[in-house]
């Protein structure tokens, strides 16, 4: 493998702009009458919004930064079994947040002890709690203790909730945090095993493409019987996309000159989706080919405008007021959890007005930016998760 490189801005700001996008959309259910492109399209309709781009350029940037922090881990002097074994502790801790989201969805007030909005604060607490980047001032018995007092309350939480129809939570499609969680752990493994080999990465991505492509095709239906207990995730799209970022990583890594293969495998992937698009269409809910290979190609585009920008002609203060996104990206990304089950709880509601079309949008994009720099207030008190 190669030898660790320094921390690069336009990751950082990738990451950030991604998390800044992902706040908004997510934010887009409270708003009325704005434009179709910036929603989400539904599952069988042939095209994609704005919203459609985002989780797949999260899962791009995970790929972009797995090559910099295993080699990171080895310069260091840790073995293949230790950084495994981080591995797994990543990949289960968002698997364990992810697979408690996806529930949320589903959770029924009146059959459960306690409120929704309560629920999910004691979930974001207990979250925190377990995964907070504890100073090392705390030590480590208070922080143990601190820990302790998470998994209890995560335990509790679990055994009070009951579903739609009186159920106990069930995996269902894991949520966005446990489809990052599987498709990581699952591309991370390969890159600590395949010592790094950028033929290797080429041939996983060629695999899980066609994997994609095969699902879809049908080719793969006579394995239907095992696909309930065991499959790839997102019929092998997720861990494309990861894979993707993971090859523009290693390529940077190893030429400065980036900029051409960039834009024609970008070209590759976008001729790709479009000659794909007749036969599956368009579409993230249903994870098609096409916007697989498109969004990896429009990741991949913006990851060198970044690349030009931040890392050659060092302009990332142009995005330091979002710099926390970047830096405590699961902070900003569970702060609205909170933030939405307490407006839930006092029934405080915006006027219609501020939410409607382009006003609505500016409310949005607002609240965006007020979440990262609340995230920014926090990590500059030491209140950071990280795994």
């Amino acid at each position: 493998m190669s030898s660790p490189a320094p921390r690069l801005a336009s990751i950082d700001v990738f990451r950030a702009i991604t998390m800044f996008l992902m706040i908004f959309v997510n934010d887009l259910w409270t708003l009325k009458e704005i434009p179709a492109w910036l929603e989400h399209t539904q599952a069988k309709e042939d095209g994609m919004g704005l919203a459609d781009t985002v989780f797949p350029a999260f899962l791009f940037i995970v790929g972009l930064s797995i090559p910099f922090a295993i080699t990171g881990r080895l310069a260091k002097g840790q073995s293949k079994k230790i950084i495994i074994g981080h591995i797994l502790f990543r990949g289960i801790a968002l698997l364990v947040m992810g697979f408690f989201h996806v529930n949320l969805e589903s959770y029924n007030s009146e059959a459960a002890l306690l409120p929704k909005p309560f629920w999910q604060i004691l979930l974001t607490l207990s979250f925190f709690l377990i995964w907070l980047d504890y100073p090392r001032n705390t030590g480590k018995n208070k922080s143990r203790w601190l820990q302790g007092v998470g998994i209890a309350l995560l335990v509790f939480l679990a055994i009070v909730y009951k579903g739609n129809n009186g159920e106990w939570m069930q995996p269902h499609w894991w949520g966005i945090l446990g489809l990052i969680g599987w498709s990581y752990l699952l591309c991370a493994i390969i890159f600590v095993l395949a010592n790094g080999r950028l033929a290797i990465t080429i041939a996983a991505l060629a695999f899980f493409l066609l994997f994609n492509i095969a699902a879809h095709a049908g080719w793969l239906n006579f394995l239907q019987p095992v696909k309930e207990y065991i499959w790839i995730v997102g019929d092998g799209a997720m861990p494309a996309l990861v894979l993707a970022g993971v090859l523009a990583a290693q390529l940077y890594s190893s030429s400065k000159r980036i900029f051409l293969p960039l834009a024609l495998i970008a070209a590759a992937f976008l001729a790709g989706g479009f000659l794909l698009r007749p036969y599956w269409g368009i579409s993230k809910i249903m994870a098609t080919p096409s916007w697989v290979m498109i969004c990896t190609a429009i990741s991949i585009l913006f990851f060198a405008a970044l690349i030009f920008i931040t890392d050659i002609n060092k302009k990332h203060n142009w995005f330091s007021i979002i710099r926390p996104a970047g830096t405590s990206t699961l902070t900003a990304y569970l702060l609205p959890y909170i933030h939405y089950a307490l407006y839930s709880l006092a029934g405080i509601s915006l006027p219609l007005m501020l939410r409607t079309g382009m006003v609505g949008i500016i409310k949005s994009l607002l609240y965006a930016l007020v979440i990262i720099l609340i995230t920014g207030l926090l990590e500059k008190w030491k209140l950071r998760l990280k795994i």
